[in-house]
């Protein structure tokens, strides 16, 4: 017989087990189903939180998950013109992070079901039947975080156009100096319609990676980036990287008993791709629609709508972003280092004069970023902050 519980969530990444933790806390049965046989493994992602997310859930981390505090953001140009955005955050141990998160679940009550690969879905009378390998789950809700294949919405066709999707690549190196900063570099030529990372860790490791949406030539990309001087000759330990949802969120993000959260809805910030914090409330959000749906016995479509009402109310505009970022990858090196040279060292407290002062550069010295759109890239710009959900 299956067992049947509240709440079913696949994935037992960030998003999904934020949705099962409040879940839990709401009073409903839940399950988490992963199909890897330990969760956080493998690392997709290039590990850093800010510190606004960790506030927003009042979350105690241990410092096992910590491998580096950090000060924010630092934009690199390409003539290496670099202001910053003060913010301050943390650089995880992505693994033991996802798990010290499923451990709060699991501690709440939910049930962990490892090596645990969902094969068929189906709604009858009020309730999934899920189906992964010899074992057999009900639920009345389900809750897909299943990353950027978005399970549930190819399984049943829920939505016909899919997201657009770059892919990161990163590699974990050795003796890596750093401040304190995540360091982004907006370099065309080596990530287009991408930027670069450096991600600094403890004992001198730090990520360095990109993302890019010419797939195919990630891997060579990388390989001149990690030529540049503070880089050359550092010792290479792992490889790891995969798909992110570059596009915006799906246009249905919910159904009959049914919502997507992180990275299968498409919740990644579109600059820097930061899904972490995004995939966190996206479950919150999930688990209170369902304590509501559960408690008045009604899964119907108008019932599950209230969470994209939640997620759009609280999230910023993706269509504003993704047109300022789309402008700003149209800009060419000259024009990124013109930017650059024109914007305050601090990009975190931009007032009206900063940006005057920023407008008259430009249109002294490059106008053709002002003529291909510098208020969207602006705006992009701004969204990208941690209290928008940017990192």
């Amino acid at each position: 017989m299956p067992k049947t519980f509240d709440v079913a969530v696949i994935g037992a990444g960030p998003a999904g087990t934020s949705a099962a933790l409040h879940s839990q806390k709401n009073g409903l049965n839940t399950v988490i189903l992963e199909e890897h046989a330990e969760v956080g493994v493998p690392v997709h992602c290039g590990e850093c939180l800010s510190d606004v997310a960790i506030k927003k859930f009042n979350f105690n981390i241990p410092k096992k998950v910590i491998a580096k505090e950090v000060k924010g953001v630092r934009v690199v140009f390409p003539d290496r013109t670099a202001p910053v955005l003060s913010e301050d955050g943390y650089v995880l141990e992505k693994h033991l992070w996802e798990q010290w998160i499923a451990e709060q679940a699991v501690d709440e009550g939910a049930q962990l079901e490892l090596n645990t690969r969902v094969s068929e879905l189906q709604r009858q009378n009020g309730k999934w039947k899920i189906k992964a390998g010899e074992k057999e789950f009900e639920a009345k809700v389900l809750i897909d975080a299943s990353g950027v294949q978005s399970f549930s919405s190819s399984k049943l066709g829920l939505n016909e156009k899919r997201f657009d999707a770059v892919i990161g690549i990163q590699y974990e190196m050795l003796d890596i100096k750093t401040d304190g900063y995540l360091d982004f570099y907006l370099w065309p030529k080596l990530s287009p319609h991408g930027y670069l990372w450096m991600i600094p860790k403890d004992n001198g490791r730090a990520n360095v990676g990109l993302v890019t949406n010419e797939k195919n030539k990630a891997k060579a990309f990388l390989d001149e980036f990690v030529k540049e001087p503070e880089f050359l000759g550092k010792k290479i330990v792992k490889t790891f990287g995969g798909l992110i949802p570059s596009s915006g969120p799906l246009p249905k993000t919910f159904s009959e008993g049914l919502m997507l959260v992180g990275d299968a809805a498409g919740f990644t910030s579109p600059v820097f791709e930061g899904g972490s914090h995004l995939g966190l409330m996206s479950g919150k959000f999930s688990a209170d629609v369902a304590k509501k749906a559960v408690e008045k016995n009604d899964f119907s479509m108008q019932a599950m709508s209230e969470y994209e009402r939640l997620w759009k109310a609280e999230f910023p505009p993706y269509a504003k972003i993704i047109r300022g970022r789309d402008a700003l990858y149209g800009l060419g090196d000259d024009e990124l280092s013109a930017l650059g040279r024109a914007l305050p060292g601090e990009l975190n407290s931009i007032g009206f004069a900063d940006k005057i002062s920023t407008g008259l550069k430009l249109l002294f010295h490059k106008p053709s970023v002002l003529a291909k759109g510098i208020r969207p890239i602006a705006r992009a710009f701004s969204y990208s902050q941690a209290r928008y959900y940017g990192w």
